[in-house]
């Protein structure tokens, strides 16, 4: 089942360009999916009482134009499989003319917050979100392959405003991270994560870049070296 959501551009979006930033189209697709759980009544009062949470595992987002302020958007998401303990999910923005602006996959884990351990979805939780089929894109690995050498930055804290309802960094707060490591001028075409462990209030954060030919990877790391998610970008 697709679940649609309009809006439209925010000055709040957008960067100094006027350009929607890769961090609002993340949230956007977040929101989108968050509203589809809500609306099919297995949202957030729902999971809290059964102490279980959709955990973010990976994501890949292609971006083919970022819309500019004041346009208006549509952004719809679906579920195309469960298998296990995994749930994969698709998402798609289109501009005023209905064309793809950006598109993404990413794949889920059913967690048990009380054992702090995997779970499998009821059939009944598969069944209201109704598999659809997947977007017609190229399709990358879920694991980001480390790069041979990095450069460490500055260590930073996990501040309070990183901080989501699950009491880790947001998904989107990686990005935002991960985006300081590059140049002011780099236009992102594609961007994947891999999370690795979440990262709380009090934590470092420990980046290390390694620009390639075809990409450029930053690790955000625990300052003992262990990866908290791993964030690759491909550029225009």
């Amino acid at each position: 089942m697709k679940y649609q959501m309009q809006g439209r551009v925010r000055f709040s979006e957008v960067d100094s360009g006027k350009y929607i930033t890769l961090p609002a189209i993340i949230n956007y697709f977040q929101d989108c999916s968050t509203f589809q759980s809500e609306e099919l009544g297995v949202g957030f009062k729902h999971l809290e009482s059964h102490h279980k949470a959709w955990i973010l595992s990976s994501w890949q987002i292609v971006l083919r134009r970022r819309p500019k302020i004041g346009e208006a958007i549509t952004v719809e998401t679906w579920a195309t499989g469960f298998q296990g303990i995994y749930g994969v999910r698709n998402f798609e923005m289109k501009d005023e003319q209905g064309q793809t602006a950006a598109c993404a996959n990413s794949i889920w884990v059913y967690m048990d917050m009380q054992a702090g351990r995997p779970a499998k979805p009821s059939e009944e939780q598969i069944r209201l979100y109704n598999v659809e089929p997947a977007l017609e894109m190229e399709y990358a690995p879920r694991k980001i392959n480390l790069p041979d050498k990095c450069q460490d930055g500055p260590v930073f804290p996990v501040r309070k405003y990183h901080i989501d309802t699950n009491g880790h960094v947001n998904n989107c707060q990686y990005v935002q991270m991960a985006l300081e490591a590059l140049p002011a001028e780099a236009k992102v075409r594609q961007v994947r994560v891999e999370y690795k462990k979440a990262a709380v209030f009090g934590d470092e954060i420990l980046p290390k870049l390694a620009v390639e030919e075809d990409r450029t990877v930053v690790e955000l790391c625990e300052t003992g070296g262990k990866p908290f998610a791993v964030v690759e970008f491909v550029m225009e």
